[in-house]
């Protein structure tokens, strides 16, 4: 879960201003100190948090609640709008123009820029463009070792020298060769903590690189001293954008969010994630809704795009809605939704979702256990495939012994299966009006909790 601390603390406001019978001016105040409670937990800064809950404040004393509203319904709409202001409001998106389009990353030493620079190539390559990394941490020990095996992973091209210590000189070396291609991520080198030699580096490569974007990578676990380095790195070169990583579990990440608000640059990117596929475009709409368990579709989509195929996708939703599956159907499904990410993850971004408390077991099936799942499969006959109900403790040895798995493995699989149907069986029906679905599975902007 992103920000899962900080989602929860919202989450439970909300919770309240569903219950409460009145909305009255002891509830609103309430409400604004549950919120500053929660953003300051989350070491976001203490005077935008003062300014924040001021104009949730006034708007909910001074505005009219509109037509076809509850004045509860209002009061939500408020506090996920002033949210959504607050990260930025519209979606920054990257426009691609020129070749190469150039997006050169700085920060400070163990702020994840080089692992951020192989998903931000998986990203772009992923969506047809042709992408290479320049690696210029000449500092580091094994920093060229480490961009060339993201590279790899990424499967993009690489271009390092491990001999030359000279930044600038070792990008001009290479700048022939990435005219090639569509987008070249630069990675520059970090230091333990500001120093003038290393403003005075980023500054010799901004002039010389020239890049259409500097993005500074911020790690969410840094606090308020993400202040300090975004106003000193924004001086330095122009920060045109923010990745802030580590924005996964139980990270505070406030810190890197109000960085972003004080040099007015736009979180561009998060990273959610250790893989190289657990980096996503930043929709402060999106995110909002994440943190207030309302889904983020926008995000879904993208990564479903991105993962298996259009035709897949409505197959998958057409079968899931229909609501009598049987064990094929679920290693599918489960399969297709993998590669979108965690299950965990996923489920998060689908509207109402987290109100289900989905149990974790049934969340955590890594790819080694689907492997082991279709072993077990193989060993099924046709029948009991179509109806696992009817796989007996009897069934069960047989199928352990052609399978080479534990009996505990396959009762774990239908155990997997048969909360999978219990979900299937409450989404059922339901897919036939999208906006019923949305009211009884928790509260949108707009729509009744």
């Amino acid at each position: 879960m992103v920000l899962e601390k900080l989602g929860d603390s919202l989450k439970n406001t909300l919770s309240k201003i569903a219950k409460a019978v009145f909305v009255d001016e002891k509830l609103i105040n309430e409400l604004v100190k549950d919120i500053q409670r929660a953003l300051l937990q989350a070491d976001v800064n203490v005077k935008l948090v003062l300014e924040l809950t001021k104009t949730i404040k006034e708007r909910i004393l001074k505005e009219e609640t509109p037509g076809g509203l509850t004045k509860k319904e209002h009061l939500i709409n408020i506090v996920y709008d002033e949210l959504v202001n607050f990260l930025g409001g519209e979606t920054k998106k990257i426009d691609i123009t020129g070749k190469p389009f150039k997006i050169m990353l700085i920060g400070l030493f163990g702020s994840g820029k080089t692992t951020q620079a192989g998903k931000l190539a998986h990203y772009f390559t992923n969506r047809g463009y042709k992408v290479a990394l320049v690696g210029l941490d000449i500092h580091r020990p094994a920093a060229m070792e480490q961009i060339a095996q993201i590279g790899k992973q990424a499967n993009v091209p690489v271009f390092i020298d491990r001999e030359l210590k000279d930044a600038v000189k070792i990008y001009k070396n290479f700048e022939d060769e990435i005219k090639k291609f569509d987008i070249v991520i630069i990675d520059t080198a970090g230091r333990d903590a500001l120093s003038d030699d290393l403003i005075k580096e980023i500054e010799n490569l901004n002039s010389a690189v020239k890049a259409e974007e500097n993005f500074l990578v911020i790690s969410g676990d840094i606090g308020q001293a993400a202040e300090k380095q975004a106003k000193q790195f924004h001086e330095s070169c122009g920060i045109t954008g923010v990745i802030a990583t580590k924005m996964d579990g139980t990270a505070r990440g406030g810190g890197a969010l109000s960085a972003c608000a004080v040099v007015g640059a736009p979180i561009r990117f998060i990273g959610v994630g250790e893989k190289i596929t657990d980096l996503e475009q930043f929709n402060p709409k999106g995110f909002v809704g994440r943190l207030l368990g309302m889904g983020d579709l926008e995000a879904l989509l993208d990564k479903a795009k991105a993962a298996i195929s259009e035709e897949e996708a409505q197959d998958l939703g057409k079968r899931f809605l229909k609501g009598d599956f049987n064990l094929l159907d679920l290693y599918e499904q489960m399969s297709a939704m993998k590669k979108m990410g965690s299950l965990s993850k996923v489920i998060e971004m689908v509207p109402g979702f987290s109100q289900l408390k989905l149990p974790k077991e049934m969340l955590d099936v890594q790819e080694e256990k689907l492997g082991k799942w279709k072993y077990v499969m193989n060993s099924c006959t046709k029948e009991e495939l179509e109806d696992p109900d009817i796989i007996t403790s009897g069934r069960m040895e047989r199928i352990a012994k052609g399978s080479g798995q534990p009996v505990s493995l396959i009762r774990e699989l239908l155990k997997q299966y048969k909360q999978s149907k219990k979900v299937v069986k409450m989404m059922k029906g339901k897919g036939k009006n999208m906006d019923k679905l949305m009211k009884q599975m928790g509260g949108m902007p707009g729509m009744g909790m």
